[in-house]
């Protein structure tokens, strides 16, 4: 089984900053008459006090994400935690030195939200952050067996041993080759726990069963992982 590569992303977002300043009018008494009650919050709202500190809270900075960017946040954390990845979401709005972060770890990155993998392998730009960008930077272990077998049969009606290999549910996928072999299928076996010597008792039972087929070379892969949403 090949070494385990790193599962630690890191996902680089910008978000925007904003000042605001809370203002309510003064509350005028209970005792104040409904007539000087509206005169005072007319004239409340037409000059309202300056916002020194001593009169008001000071400005507030609030930092919030674009909804598509807060999308891509989203996808990214419900596909890590599918395929057993952690990520690190760093927001380049924050950090205070953007300059920094561009020359050590974003070089090259033209547009954020960016998603690092290992190495060099990155996801970049809004447009980019789908479900298919995101697996084939996260590719996760297989739950189930899959097996490849190739088929020699007997010439005749290839519409008949198409429908009988589809009446199978282990049958994938099936492609008609030119060449040594006629027909190459793809075989899944739900859970770990299917072996070579099952898988192979499957092709030398059923799919050797099938009258029109000659011959069978199969190959069981000893570890895999995928690329493709599952």
């Amino acid at each position: 089984m090949p070494e385990a590569k790193s599962r630690e992303l890191t996902l680089y977002v910008q978000s925007r900053k904003v000042v605001t300043n809370f203002y309510r009018p003064a509350v005028v008494g209970s005792g104040s008459s409904s007539s000087s009650s509206e005169e005072a919050l007319t004239r409340d709202l037409a000059t309202p006090p300056s916002f020194h500190p001593e009169d008001s809270q000071a400005a507030e900075e609030t930092f919030f994400l674009s909804d598509d960017q807060a999308r891509c946040v989203a996808l990214t954390e419900e596909i890590a935690m599918k395929r057993g990845y952690t990520v690190k979401v760093v927001d380049v709005a924050k950090v205070g030195r953007f300059e920094r972060l561009v020359t050590e770890r974003l070089r090259g990155v033209q547009t954020l939200p960016v998603l690092m993998g290992p190495g060099d392998l990155r996801v970049e730009g809004i447009e980019n952050f789908t479900e298919e960008h995101l697996c084939g930077l996260m590719p996760a272990e297989l739950s189930t067996v899959r097996a490849f077998t190739y088929l020699k049969v007997r010439g005749g009606d290839l519409d008949r041993i198409r429908e009988l290999l589809l009446t199978l549910p282990q049958v994938r996928e099936m492609h008609f080759l030119t060449g040594d072999w006629d027909v190459f299928v793809v075989l899944e076996f739900e859970g770990t726990r299917s072996n070579k010597r099952q898988v192979l008792d499957f092709v030398t039972d059923r799919i050797r069963g099938i009258p029109e087929v000659l011959d069978t070379s199969t190959l069981v892969p000893e570890y895999s992982v995928s690329k493709f949403a599952f």
